[in-house]
This record gives C-alpha cells, structure tokens and sequence, in this order.
C-alpha cells in the first residue's frame, strides 16, 4: 500500500543501516508504557507500528504483556531488536506492510509511524486502524503539533487530525502532551482516540 517509493521497505532499512534514526529516543517512552500500565491487563493485544527498535514492546513483555507485538517492514529494525531481546517471541515482532496486516488488537500504541507515511495514505491508516482494532479498541500516543508539510517527519494540526479521525473514531482526549521528552515538548498532542 505504501506508494511513494522514497518511503519503502527498503529506504527505512537503510536508515537504520546507516543509523540515521532521528526519531529513537534509545528508551521507552513512558507515555505510551504508562498509558499501557495504567488502563489494560497483562492480557491486551497491543500493537506498535513502525516499531523500528520497540523499546516499548520489549518494556511491556518485560512487565508481563505477553500479547504485545511490533511492527515495521525494516529488516534491520527487526534484526536489531531480537539480538538485544532473545527472550521476546521473534513472531511477535511482525516484518509487514502495516495496510497489508490481518491481525486485531485492543490498543494501538501510535509514536512516530503517522508521522512517517505520506500524508496522501492518512485517510487509509485511519480506515485500517478501523479494521485492526476489535470493539472497543483503541489509538493511544501521540501525533506531532507540527504544519509541517514536507517530510518525514510530516505534521499536521488539531483541526486536520478532527476532521480525519472523526469520521471512524470518537476522539477522547487531542491535548497538547506535557509529558513529551524535552526536544518535543509543546511539539506532541496526546491522543487516545476509540473506536466507533
């Protein structure tokens, strides 16, 4: 699904070959693994896309998730986070397009995977985020507060994110994040975003 042959499996994979990956932080970020730890049992299915090195999933699966999965389409992102995670289920560490996943899931952990698709394919995330999460289920994260049309990373207001995931979601909390690590602090919106 991914079109924009800039944006494939194998110029992300280069990027972590060539360790140009702006977007990792180096640990988990805890507004995803508090917002985890504090709303679902050990027993969730929970999915993070454009997981590249998942310091979340393999906090979560430390703290007892066992139903957590990652999900990016560079070889090496997988590659490099089962050497430092023997003990994480590999087939839990999904090498796939995300449009083309067949899976389902409680919550999705969004980070840095909106951001980094062509924003001609968000109305198509939003409809496959639709079809991935059960009855119930969940977007939590955060999207950049960022006009930044050029990328990626891509940007986006509170007005375009409304509009989009308003037609699929109900939108439970869009607020500026006080939690963002400090180079993005006033940059970040937490969302939780539930499904209609």
């Amino acid at each position: 699904m991914q079109e924009d042959n800039t944006l494939n499996a194998a110029y992300w994979n280069n990027r972590y070959l060539n360790n140009k990956t702006g977007w990792d932080i180096g640990y988990p970020n805890k507004i995803h693994t508090d917002f985890v730890e504090t709303n679902y049992d050990k027993n969730a299915y929970i999915l993070v896309p454009g997981a590249g090195n998942a310091y979340e999933v393999a906090y979560l699966y430390g703290q007892g998730y066992r139903n957590v999965y990652a999900l990016d389409y560079a070889p090496e992102a997988k590659q490099n986070f089962v050497k430092r995670n023997p003990e994480f289920p590999v087939s839990q560490y999904l090498l796939a397009d995300f449009f083309e996943l067949d899976k389902t899931f409680d919550l999705v952990l969004e980070q840095t995977f909106f951001c980094a698709i062509e924003p001609k394919l968000r109305a198509a995330y939003v409809s496959k985020m639709h079809s991935i999460l059960k009855p119930g289920g969940k977007i939590a994260g955060v999207l950049f507060n960022t006009p930044k049309t050029e990328g990626p990373p891509y940007g986006g207001t509170e007005e375009e994110y409304r509009k989009l995931f308003n037609t699929q979601f109900e939108i439970l909390r869009l607020e500026i994040s006080v939690d963002s690590i400090a180079p993005r602090q006033g940059k970040e919106y937490f969302i939780e975003i539930l499904k209609k």
